[in-house]
């Protein structure tokens, strides 16, 4: 489907945590990895990094590696990390110099005030800092924790220096809550027409967010 498509498409491996399963994916074809040692300290990470950034590039792939840890959620699927102070694992922006120089990353994921999942309180996020990371290194920038922010928020942070934006949980809910209009209006749904009304509702989403994020037409 990539290939039949008459855009640049990117098959993306989105937080893998292990080296099997980022090996697994570039023997796959997919032609961006992330390699997530965020919770690893900061040499490991680079260490771990720095080597697959090596075996991703062999492939032709592309690599994004995550420096500070974005957080979860209560009901995120990835777990609630249930931090006090997340403000102590933002993204300090002197290591995300070094980081960079020293793992090869063609891209780079930094804590700045985002979570992953649904939010139940507004986010702040730290608009400070991510200017002053994007003055420093020349890489995108990758902000994870997207959904529920504001528009203004998205904008801010686009203006900022974010390049690239991980969106899931707005897009999610959309698929759902246009499958539960269908359900509710009380007339016998099936799969059949519960999987093409998700599918419009994505679509419909997704380019929400690509007119917010100023994507259209950027080929």
């Amino acid at each position: 489907m990539a290939k039949k498509a008459n855009v640049p498409i990117v098959i993306h491996l989105d937080h893998g945590l292990k080296k099997e399963t980022c090996l697994k994916a570039l023997e796959l074809g997919f032609t961006s990895i992330m390699y997530d040692c965020s919770t690893d300290s900061y040499e490991v990470n680079i260490e771990k990094v720095k080597e697959m950034a090596e075996i991703a590039h062999s492939y032709g792939a592309t690599i994004e590696g995550e420096l500070g840890h974005v957080g979860d959620n209560e009901d995120s699927v990835e777990g609630s990390s249930r931090l006090n102070d997340p403000a102590r694992f933002y993204t300090d922006p002197l290591m995300a110099k070094d980081f960079v120089e020293k793992t090869g990353v063609d891209a780079l994921a930094i804590a700045v005030g985002t979570a992953h999942g649904a939010y139940k309180l507004p986010p702040k996020l730290d608009f400070e800092r991510i200017r002053m990371i994007a003055n420093m290194i020349s890489i995108p920038l990758v902000l994870h924790g997207g959904s529920g922010l504001s528009d203004s928020d998205f904008k801010h942070a686009i203006e900022e220096g974010i390049s690239k934006v991980n969106i899931f949980t707005d897009i999610n809910v959309a698929a759902a809550e246009e499958e539960k209009k269908l359900l509710i209006e009380g007339k016998k749904r099936g799969l059949t027409d519960l999987i093409p009304a998700a599918v419009k509702a994505v679509k419909v989403e997704t380019i929400n967010k690509m007119k917010l994020f100023s994507s259209i037409d950027r080929i």
